[in-house]
């Protein structure tokens, strides 16, 4: 891959009803090629997989917009297979160093071992909008952090991004192959999500969640709502505080009375040298992610 393009030089973009392809060079609906030529290789190598910018995707919901970025994983280009989606937050820590709040996930490291192990996905990467972020990330109000805005921002992603993606994309649009994967405040959201809207959302990657912002609220959401089949990750570091394992581990158990099965519906990830960071974050998510898609 040069400069975000597959092998063979050419784009997938749409072409009235079907996905196709163009030279790499042209734009087409507002989709761009992202140039990652720069990026730090991977032993020697640059990560497989393509990616691509959508710029200026519109919220009327939350009266702004931004760009997001996805990932195409190998081979889309050369075939007619239709993808599992994965939508992600703090997308511009994902990929690129350049854009990150610190050190990136580097999601592609991870989305390309999961593939070399028959684990495909496409990740649709949602940046967040900087002093916004508290208030889109979660439902309820917090006394001093603020809060509020994530129901507008679940119906956001849902009503206009979502759609977008299955009708400019080769994805399988069913609940069963659709999920959000989030760490911290957006661990909050992906899990909120979850329970919101399961009739959209089959599988969830919530990683260091941010369990006590407004007093705890998640744990009545979860107490109130019902088991939908699914699939559920949930981790945390060891060494991310005493306050945050002990609310990963409540949630944990909460999850298993509401009758997620252990192994099956819930995997259960306590890493003891994690800390709270995107390293980390990316360091667990080839094993979150070959949770989800199995």
């Amino acid at each position: 891959m040069e400069h975000g393009c597959p092998p063979d030089g050419r784009l997938p973009v749409q072409n009235s009803t079907r996905i196709s392809s163009v030279p790499c060079s042209t734009r087409l609906r507002g989709v761009t090629p992202r140039r990652i030529a720069l990026w730090p290789r991977i032993r020697g190598r640059r990560a497989q997989g393509t990616l691509v910018t959508l710029p200026n995707v519109e919220s009327t919901e939350l009266g702004n917009s931004r760009d997001l970025v996805i990932w195409l994983p190998p081979g889309y280009a050369r075939s007619e297979r239709r993808y599992p989606v994965i939508y992600m937050h703090d997308g511009q820590n994902l990929f690129d160093p350049r854009t990150s709040y610190a050190e990136p996930w580097r999601v592609d490291r991870a989305m390309e071992r999961a593939s070399q192990r028959s684990m495909d996905a496409i990740v649709v990467a949602i940046p967040n909008r900087g002093i916004e972020r508290i208030d889109e990330y979660s439902p309820f109000v917090d006394a001093r952090a603020g809060g509020g805005k994530g129901d507008r921002y679940l119906d956001w992603v849902i009503g206009t991004v979502k759609p977008l993606m299955d009708d400019r994309l080769r994805t399988r649009p069913e609940r069963t192959h659709t999920g959000m994967v989030g760490s911290s405040m957006g661990g909050l959201i992906t899990l909120y999500a979850y329970l919101r809207d399961p009739s959209v959302f089959g599988f969830a990657g919530i990683m260091s969640p941010s369990l006590w912002f407004a007093g705890r609220s998640i744990f009545s959401t979860l107490a109130a709502s019902p088991h939908v089949p699914g699939r559920v990750y949930l981790d945390i570091g060891g060494r991310e505080g005493r306050g945050a394992l002990d609310d990963a581990r409540r949630m944990r158990d909460a999850l298993i009375e509401k009758g997620y099965v252990p192994g099956s519906e819930l995997r259960w990830v306590e890493d003891p040298r994690g800390q709270h960071n995107e390293v980390d974050w990316g360091r667990r998510l080839t094993e979150a992610v070959m949770f989800l898609l199995k």
